[in-house]
């Protein structure tokens, strides 16, 4: 799933869209700050995914009451529970685990 961004005419502000379907993504987007549909696509800057071990090496590994910088780091640790008591992982928590691992919240936990 490719990033794009697009810089705002009216204020400057550069808009970064994550696009899940390049085919279907025919609409510019409209600017964070000001709202306005004016945008131009720029080139991005060069970036490189981090694994899950990156997170851990950054953020540290999940413990009890600490607070979660990163999403995929939720996604480890349901995973282990879910080991930890011998359970399958249900069809809807998988999909919210690799959710999770590509650095998103889905929209049951975003919402709250």
């Amino acid at each position: 799933m490719p990033l794009f961004e697009y810089r705002c005419s009216a204020c400057s502000t550069l808009t970064t869209v994550l696009v899940r379907n390049v085919s279907e993504s025919t609409t510019l987007p409209a600017c964070e700050s000001c709202g306005s549909t004016d945008v131009t696509k720029v080139i991005s800057k060069v970036g490189r995914l981090r694994s899950a071990q990156d997170v851990i090496d950054e953020k540290g590994s999940p413990r009890e009451g600490q607070a979660y910088e990163d999403p995929r780091q939720i996604g480890a640790w349901v995973e282990k529970r879910f080991e930890d008591y011998g359970m399958p992982i249900p069809d809807d928590t998988r999909n919210m685990i690799d959710a999770a691992r590509d650095g998103v919240f889905p929209d049951e936990i975003s919402d709250i």
